[in-house]
């Protein structure tokens, strides 16, 4: 298959997902914006050392966890809406827990997670948007609906990290909640990314 849609919506349906995955098979991982590599010492920062459960939201068949994880990180949870690639993963790295789940539908109680890492996932539901400036009610709705999820299961004092090129005039709207905190750092480079770092609060 395309690995390119003919339309940007297709990003947001697990069918898009699990026949790229299914089609990609054997060939290397992709992995969207930078690598564990580029963005260790800003994941440190965050992360309140190597024991804390961390939550990947949309993990795809992305190297990040397997790095985190041979980096000391031996507690990660990995979803994704796609059981292709669910199977997969699992196949891979048995070491590591792999659910198939919505990140807008989290099946775990309130509290579970000390940190939430979404690398582009957001970004995929927000491909669909004709207009950046004034998204439709659907793809809004997507968005909150994940952070909402996100606040839900961090505990007090969690962090929810999302990794994107999405400037803050076009992501703040989706990461400004009651009882968070948020800070967004610029990673430089030949193209811009952004880190939005929302804490809940104590």
């Amino acid at each position: 298959m395309d690995v390119i849609p003919k339309e940007n919506k297709s990003y947001e349906e697990r069918q898009y997902w699990d026949e790229r995955y299914q089609s990609e098979a054997g060939r290397e991982p992709f992995d969207w914006f930078k690598s564990y590599k580029d963005i260790k010492d800003v994941l440190e920062a965050c992360i309140p050392g190597r024991s804390v459960r961390i939550l990947m939201l949309g993990c795809g068949n992305s190297t990040l966890s397997e790095e985190m994880y041979q980096d000391g990180y031996h507690n990660i949870v990995n979803i994704d809406f796609s059981p292709v690639v669910i199977e997969h993963m699992r196949s891979l790295h048995p070491h590591m827990e792999w659910l198939e789940m919505d990140i807008r539908d989290l099946k775990f109680e309130a509290g579970s997670f000390d940190i939430l890492i979404d690398k582009g996932t957001m970004d995929a539901m927000l491909t669909g948007a004709s207009d950046v400036w004034s998204p439709s009610p659907e793809i809004v709705e997507n968005c909150e609906a994940e952070v909402r999820e996100a606040v839900r299961v961090l505990r007090s004092g969690g962090k929810f990290i999302y990794l994107t090129f999405g400037q803050p005039h076009f992501r703040r709207r989706y990461l400004t909640c009651p009882g968070c905190s948020l800070e967004i750092r610029e990673l430089g480079g030949s193209f811009h990314y952004y880190l939005y770092i929302m804490t809940k609060e104590v």
